[in-house]
Order: structure tokens, then sequence, then C-alpha cells
């Protein structure tokens, strides 16, 4: 990636806070893969089974935990190589901010509160009796609902819509298409078999540093509140149901889902397509493997796996064992004739 501006390695290695072994005066423009990186550019080294590649980078430097020695490439040593990749590529290259402005065809009502320095985007609509904080980023076709409280440096991409009387914090990114509050999946059936929808009354509240990816929804409560707390990540595709709890720095990776009133203790970690079942508690550092499906509470610092979910080492001692069912049966029944066989030989000597 070519960066916006660029420093020496000196200057970088300064910025990250990261010691230097190599020329302090070679030129940086941006950050590549190692596979991809040009002579100007920095890599990173975080997990060692990717260092047969060094021999091949064509990168100026690379950031690793120790210095390199299998590489030409200059080496900013750092105690975590992925996370100073991450803030290095943030000082090459920032998203462009809209200017800060109110469109002309944005729709606020006069009873809205819009904090300084926004920037409030084309078909955007801010609804009566909202607050927003400082420095807000709506991008276009944004809406907020009655009654929202928002906390400073929001943004909000295209399509986002945050429900009436939701509670967001400080330093909250919401993507494309997020919906904030949507109604709860709740319905009582009559007594004729209908189907009667039971009234959402609840709202939906996200504490701050928390970031939603793409096409996710957080529903509101029925009673009471859905809460994502401080510093959790969600990526896209996923559904939190009503009056669910996600921890403080869970990540919830695409297409989870978790059903109603499921509560994440904090550092849990689901991974893609995972979900849980209602009423249920996966607790603090618990992790949950791609297509899990959680029927249970999850104890504390747990790695569970299959549907339905069970410990771990378990579940790689019961998937090895799957492929080999069909020849076990083929044997079980094989065993099966032949001690019928045996039965009948018996009894028939038996009888003479």
């Amino acid at each position: 990636m070519v960066g916006m501006v660029s420093f020496t390695l000196g200057e970088l290695a300064e910025k990250l806070g990261c010691q230097l072994a190599g020329d302090p005066d070679i030129r940086i423009t941006g950050m590549s893969t190692l596979e991809k990186a040009g002579p100007q550019e920095v890599s990173f080294l975080a997990n060692l089974k990717y260092a047969p590649k060094l021999k091949l980078t064509k990168a100026a430097a690379v950031l690793a935990s120790e210095p390199l020695k299998s590489s030409s490439a200059a080496t900013l040593v750092s105690s975590n190589p992925y996370h100073d990749f991450a803030r290095a590529l943030a000082l090459f290259y920032q998203p462009p901010r809209p200017a800060e402005g109110i469109h002309p065809t944005a729709v606020i009502a006069r009873t809205a509160q819009v904090g300084p320095r926004a920037s409030i985007g084309a078909y955007s609509v801010i609804s009566e009796n909202v607050r927003l904080g400082a420095r807000a980023v709506l991008h276009p076709h944004v809406v907020l609902y009655d009654g929202c409280e928002i906390g400073d440096d929001f943004t909000a991409h295209s399509h986002v819509s945050v429900r009436e009387h939701c509670r967001i914090g400080d330093r909250v990114t919401l993507h494309n298409s997020v919906v904030i509050g949507g109604d709860g999946f709740g319905f009582a059936k009559t007594n004729a078999g209908d189907q009667f929808k039971i009234v959402q009354s609840g709202i939906t509240v996200l504490e701050d540093d928390v970031e939603i990816q793409t096409l996710t929804s957080v529903d509101r409560a029925t009673l009471g509140e859905t809460r994502v707390k401080q510093g959790a990540k969600i990526d896209s595709l996923v559904q939190i149901g009503h009056a669910c709890v996600v921890g403080e720095r869970n990540i919830i990776c695409a297409q989870a889902g978790l059903a109603g009133s499921t509560v994440l203790e904090e550092d849990v970690t689901m991974a893609g397509q995972s979900g849980s079942a209602g009423h249920l508690t996966i607790h603090k550092g618990g992790t949950v493997y791609a297509q899990a499906g959680v029927g249970h509470d999850v104890p504390a610092g747990t790695v569970v796996a299959g549907s339905p979910a069970f410990e771990v080492h378990q579940w790689i001692r019961a998937a090895s064992g799957f492929p080999k069912l069909p020849n076990m049966l083929s044997q079980l029944r094989s065993l099966e004739r032949r001690v019928k066989e045996l039965e009948a030989l018996l009894e028939s000597r038996t009888v003479r």
C-alpha cells in the first residue's frame, strides 16, 4: 500500500517505540505484506510459520519480535509486531473525513441537539429530541430516530439506523447498514393459534469504543435493555438478540448469532457462524469455535466446539472418530453375525 505520507525508518521506529536494527535513513512510504512489499515499504512477522517468506521479501524493514537473521531487510524490533503494524498503518493512511457542516438535504428536527464540529451527510435524518455529541460524522442516508443519545466522536456510515431512545457512548463506529435497536423477535401465540406481536419496549445500549461491521443487527429488549459493553468488536452479518449482554472486549466474528438473553462475559470470542441458544452465559475468556452451537453455560476460560458444543479436546477426539464410524459399524455387524452363528452352533450341540 502506498502511503499518503512518508517517514524515514528512524522516524518510524521512534514513533512506534521500536528498536531499529538497520539503516535509519531509508525512506518509508507505506505498509504491505511480506510477499508484496517493495523497497520503500514495511511489513510484519507475527507468526513464525511465515518466517520462510522472509528470504523472498523485498520489504525495506520488517516488524518482528527479534532482529532478523534470514533476511536483508532491517528489523523494527517490537514486543507486539501485529499491534505495531496496525499502529504504523494508521500513520500512513487515514480514511478521508467529510468536511464539517450540515448538507442542505439533511433533515434535523428543531428539538435535536448536534454537537460542535459535526459532519452531517446528504439525506441524513436526525429526529426529535436526539442528542448527538461533538465531532460526529454521519455519512449519507443515516437515520437517528427520536430520543437517541449519542456521545462524542461517533461515526455512522451510509444507511445506518439507530432506533428510538437507544444510547451510544463515545468513539463508536457503525459501518454500512447496521441497525441498532431494531425490534427483538417476540411473539405470543393466541388461543386461536395466531402470533401476537410483543411490543419491544426496551432499548439498546452501546458503550464506549464499540465497533460494529456492516449489515449487523443489535435488537432492542422486550423489557430493559440489550447492552454491548466497552471495547467490544462485532463483525459483519451478526445477529444480537433482545436482552443480550455482550461483554467488554468481546470479539464476535461474521455470521454469528446470539438468541435472546444470552450473556457473554468479558474477553469472550465467538468465531464465524457460531451461535448460542438463549438464556445462557459464556463466562469470562470463553472461546466458541466456528460453526459451534452453544446450548448450555460455558465455564470461564473454556474452549468449545461442535454442535451441540462441548470441550474442544473432547470434540477433536470425537471428530477424529467420525470418518471411522462406517468401518466400525461394518465391523460391529460382522461381529454380531459371528456371535449369532456361534450361539446357533452352541445351541445345536446342546440339543444333541
